[in-house]
């Protein structure tokens, strides 16, 4: 069978990301045959009908709402009849990838789709812990923070020792019971709801990954705000963060609060 691989994968990763209902029943019905399946961990669509059904639903959920958009890996291979090729869902405006798939797909000999495997690839391990860190830094709740710590961690701040009285938060920490006063002390003299933070990186390798980016925050006690870039450097461990370094602008913090 000749057909174009890059071609396919191309058109059936657009039709996730399709708004207009009219032109994404199209595009089902140009890449499933009528009696075509798609078949994911947990469930099993057959025709057209419910195929479309359940891209539609997936884009209102993921990419309407979630503002999240789906992109092909290039990695598409196959054979004969066959087609095997990844893809991944990440936010919009870009940042880390929140899901990839694995996708195996069968042709008639019409080039249409008779068979659609979907398989959930598990996010690499570091790469996980960290987004989820993130995230849960962002909502603010330090008990939920911690849980993704080590009982002990190597933890440091890059700040001169004459600077530790001077920021509430700035002191030595190796517990979990240390870092999430730190989450809270951190908190109390920092308004959460004008905080501005910005990851620009994520880099990993095996276990280490380092994240780059800019942070704003509004100190209460004086009405200042300090703008500062970061890299914080983490290292896990068994699903856990068992090293916590932190790269910043030491001086703009000190000023803000003086």
């Amino acid at each position: 069978m000749n057909f174009d691989m890059d071609q396919l994968v191309d058109r059936y990763v657009s039709v996730w990301n399709e708004s207009d209902p009219a032109a994404r029943k199209a595009a089902v019905a140009a890449l499933w045959a009528a009696d075509g399946t798609e078949v994911i961990e947990t469930a099993t669509y057959h025709g057209h009908e419910a195929i479309e059904a359940r891209i539609a639903e997936a884009h209102e959920t993921l990419v309407r709402d979630g503002g999240f958009v789906f992109r092909a890996a290039g990695d598409a291979a196959g054979h004969h009849d066959s087609i095997h090729f990844t893809t991944h869902m990440l936010p919009a405006g870009g940042g880390e990838l929140a899901w990839t798939g694995s996708i195996f797909v069968k042709l008639g000999e019409d080039g249409l789709i008779l068979e659609d495997h979907q398989f959930a690839v598990p996010l690499p391990e570091t790469r996980a812990v960290v987004a989820e860190l993130l995230r849960r830094t962002g909502e603010g709740d330090p008990d939920r923070i911690v849980e993704l710590y080590a009982p002990t961690v190597d933890w440091r701040v890059s700040w001169p020792v004459e600077h530790h009285p001077v920021v509430p938060w700035i002191r030595p920490r190796s517990t979990r019971a240390d870092i999430a006063d730190h989450f809270h002390t951190f908190g109390k003299h920092c308004d959460p709801a004008e905080a501005r933070v910005t990851v620009d990186d994520i880099l990993v390798d095996g276990r280490c990954a380092v994240v780059t980016g800019t942070s704003s925050q509004l100190v209460k006690d004086t009405g200042k705000r300090f703008t500062m870039a970061f890299a914080l450097r983490l290292t896990v461990e068994d699903g856990l963060v068992t090293r916590h370094h932190m790269y910043e602008d030491s001086l703009a913090v000190v000023q803000a609060f003086t």
